[in-house]
């Protein structure tokens, strides 16, 4: 059992199906197994073929189906550290275009947020031009925000306490700010977290950032930092974003996830979640539904 793909459907709306499996399993050679992680929602299917060949055969049929899927080695499947962005990938919403609302400016913010995920403009000073914008602004919005708008992104929780009791380190490093960042963290279970942070002067935002800047790059060097402390080879390395600043980190993955992405960082990743939820991640590893941890 050399290789192995995993279908995966949302568990919202099940999609999979024994002859589902039953047909992408008979286009793959040497097939040794297949095994349903949850039933409806995930299946693995072994098989001993060439890896490449299979990817680069099925994977244009895949893409038109309403579930994941993912080609992956079978060995090393179960990850020993996960780098994760937060806004759009972890919770359902961006921060700083939230926060624009309540300042009556989040259509102008938005269009420069959505520019810079596209990778379209420079990340550090796309922030500090947004952020100069909220100049001003109470910070108890932020507060607001956080209660009224932030919402984690569907099976959030389950991945990253799932990973945690397997004995993984979990690492939220975010292009957004270390307000929510570490209020993320509290209630899902990342270990670390990172993000940028917010200049307050007299209960106000001053329209600034504080250096250094968390960027592509500070996501790469975070990767990096844990995997070394780690003592951890790239294959026991798990990155997931949904923009072009988590490029870096998803190509120097061993498995670099894009969920529900940006064109340029799903060009990027070797699997892609464009159906499913979080817990995606967790089937992807092999975890069965039944080795969820939910609180």
């Amino acid at each position: 059992m050399k290789n192995l793909l995993t279908l995966i459907s949302n568990p919202a709306r099940p999609a999979l199906t024994d002859n589902l499996a039953s047909f992408y399993a008979s286009k793959l050679d040497c097939v040794t197994a297949v095994s349903w992680l949850a039933e409806d929602i995930a299946v693995d299917i072994f098989f001993d073929g060439d890896l490449e060949g299979a990817k680069e055969s099925l994977t244009p049929e895949l893409r038109t189906e309403n579930f994941d899927f993912g080609f992956q080695h079978a060995n090393h499947r179960r990850k020993k550290l996960l780098v994760a962005d937060m806004d759009s990938t972890i919770i359902q919403c961006e921060c700083i275009d939230e926060l624009a609302d309540y300042a009556g400016l989040k259509e102008k913010i938005s269009a420069i947020t959505e520019a810079a995920m596209q990778g379209e403009l420079d990340f550090e000073q796309a922030l500090r031009e947004r952020v100069a914008l909220l100049a001003g602004m109470d910070s108890a919005v932020l507060e607001t925000v956080y209660r009224e708008r932030v919402k984690l992104m569907p099976g959030a929780r389950a991945l990253i306490k799932t990973i945690n009791a397997g004995g993984a380190n979990t690492v939220l490093v975010s292009g957004g700010f270390t307000y929510f960042t570490s209020k993320i963290a509290a209630v899902t279970g990342f270990q670390v977290n990172r993000g940028n942070i917010l200049e307050i002067k007299d209960s106000q935002l001053t329209g600034r950032v504080l250096d250094p800047i968390v960027d592509s790059t500070t996501k790469l060097n975070s990767l990096i930092e844990f995997r070394e402390k780690a003592a951890l080879s790239p294959h026991e390395v798990m990155a997931v974003g949904d923009g072009a600043n988590d490029i870096p980190m998803i190509r120097e993955a061993g498995l670099g996830i894009a969920y529900h992405p940006k064109p340029a960082a799903a060009a990027a990743a070797d699997i892609v979640i464009r159906h499913g939820d979080l817990t995606a991640l967790l089937y992807l590893q092999g975890y069965s539904d039944a080795e969820f941890v939910m609180e």
